[in-house]
C-alpha cells in the first residue's frame, strides 16, 4: 500500500458537483492499493498514520499526532499512486489492484484507521471521479509505502 499523507487545515471531496465529505484540521490521505497488499500492510500503515507526529505542539515543534490534536481524517482511493513511468509517456497502472481486490482492502484500511483514531474517518467514493480540495498546512506532505518500511 502506498499513501500520500497531507497535513491540512481543511479538505473536501466533491462528486458530480456536490460535496461528498469534508474535514477540518487533520490529514488527507490518498491511498493506492496493490494486489500484493494484505492485513500486515493495513496494520502497519494505519498504526503509523494515526501516531505520526507531524502537528505542532505549543513550542511550534512537530511533536503531536492527529490523534493527539483530536484531528479528522479524509481517506481517498487513488490507483494512480502505483503508476509506472519508466517506459514511454503513458503511465502504466499494472501494479494497481483491480476493484474486486482493492475495495475490500480499502474498506479494511479505512476501518483500521478509524479504530486506531477512535472516531469515524471520512472517505471519498472508490472508483468515482472526484474533485479533491485541500488547504495544506506547512506544507507538510509525506509519502509512505508499506513495502518500503525500512526507508
Amino acid at each position: 500500500m502506498r499513501v500520500i499523507l497531507q497535513r491540512v487545515d481543511e479538505a473536501s471531496v466533491e462528486i458530480n458537483g456536490k460535496t461528498h465529505n469534508t474535514i477540518g484540521k487533520g490529514l488527507l490521505i490518498l491511498v493506492g492499493i496493490e494486489e500484493s497488499d494484505h492485513d500486515e500492510d493495513i496494520e502497519w500503515l494505519s498504526k503509523k498514520i494515526v501516531n505520526l507526529r507531524i502537528f505542532n505542539d505549543e513550542n511550534n515543534i512537530m511533536n503531536l499526532s492527529v490523534k493527539d490534536i483530536d484531528g479528522e481524517i479524509l481517506i481517498v482511493s487513488q490507483f494512480t499512486l502505483h503508476a509506472l513511468t519508466k517506459k514511454g509517456n503513458r503511465p502504466s497502472y499494472i501494479r494497481a489492484a483491480k476493484p474486486e481486490i482493492a475495495i475490500p482492502i480499502y474498506e479494511k484500511f479505512t476501518k483500521s484507521v478509524s479504530t486506531k483514531l477512535g472516531k469515524k474517518v471520512k472517505t471519498g467514493v472508490f472508483g468515482a471521479h472526484m474533485l479533491v480540495k485541500l488547504v495544506n498546512n506547512g506544507p507538510v506532505t509525506i509519502i509512505m509505502d508499506s513495502k518500503q518500511k525500512d526507508f
